[in-house]
């Protein structure tokens, strides 16, 4: 759906983006990630027109990005864009209707938005009566209300409880299954995890990192296990094949983090210990998305 092809952002002194692109498919949750300054919000106003880049191009759905794309795209920005004065019902009529709704047409969607997420009794509340998690419902309505191709998310769950953050989780994944593609900007990693099928990493105004989530998580596996068994055994003894990372001790049961020396399996490493100890389980530690967006910085830095 959209194509970021080599995309440079300078602000006077500083390099906001460096030769950055992105592929996103069609009906994917891409999540747009890194530190804050990274370049995320740069490169997220120049694919809604905000600002335009030095040098590069935008592509959506086969054509250079342009104004008639505007209508295809919904944005929920970081910094809330509402006013404070306004009723609600009023305030997400006016922005129905820049997206080029009719007014009958948005009484429709906004009635069906405001009853699916219980907001019925609020058209007539004013803005600055709401709370943060409130607002943020409403402007997450606005956003999804034109019915956009591609719905651009930066920080969506700021200011929710965790039961209004799942209702929404679970309303970006049903207008997922219906087809809408996501960019979705965060710092909270299990909600990529949850959430995400493709990601990239800024830091620095680069791209450091992309590719699916499960392919990432699995690219950084590092022969890491847990390992939990029932007798006495002195690990020290098979210092050749793993070396003890962390050891617990629960209920008769010992628990051990391993990590395989080069070349070891982990069918050698049950072979070492089954003639002394009852093995009761043994899980491999696959790195989060949190582990390899703090590894993959400090690396950079």
């Amino acid at each position: 759906m959209l194509s970021v092809k080599n995309i440079v952002k300078q602000y006077a002194t500083h390099r906001a983006l460096d030769d950055v692109s992105l592929e996103i498919e069609q009906g994917k949750i891409f999540g747009l990630l890194g530190p804050n300054g990274a370049g995320k919000t740069s490169l997220i106003r120049i694919i809604t027109q905000i600002t335009a880049p030095d040098s590069g191009e935008v592509i959506f759905n086969g054509q250079r990005l342009n104004s008639d794309h505007i209508s295809q795209i919904g944005y929920l920005p970081e910094e809330r864009g509402l006013y404070k004065k306004m009723e609600i019902g009023e305030q997400v009529m006016y922005l129905a209707k820049l997206k080029g709704l009719s007014t009958a047409e948005a009484t429709k969607r906004i009635k069906y938005w405001f009853e699916r997420l219980e907001m019925g009794s609020w058209w007539n509340k004013k803005v600055e009566d709401l709370s943060k998690g409130m607002q943020q419902k409403v402007q997450f309505v606005a956003t999804v209300l034109h019915q956009p191709e591609l719905i651009i998310l930066d920080e969506p769950f700021s200011g929710f409880d965790p039961v209004n953050a799942d209702i929404i989780k679970n309303e970006i994944l049903e207008l997922n299954k219906q087809g809408c593609t996501f960019i979705f900007s965060t710092h909270r990693m299990e909600s990529v995890e949850e959430l995400c099928d493709q990601i990239a990493l800024i830091h620095k105004s680069k791209k450091i990192l992309d590719g699916s989530v499960e392919d990432i998580r699995h690219q950084y596996r590092n022969n890491t296990f847990w390992l939990e068994y029932q007798g006495d055994y002195n690990t020290s003894q098979a210092t050749e094949l793993f070396h003890v990372l962390q050891t617990d001790e629960h209920k008769g049961l010992t628990r051990i983090k391993v990590q395989l020396q080069n070349g070891t399996t982990a069918n050698q490493l049950l072979s070492a210990l089954l003639p002394h100890v009852a093995i009761h389980r043994l899980d491999e530690v696959i790195p989060t998305m949190n582990d390899i967006f703090i590894e993959k910085v400090k690396q950079t830095n």
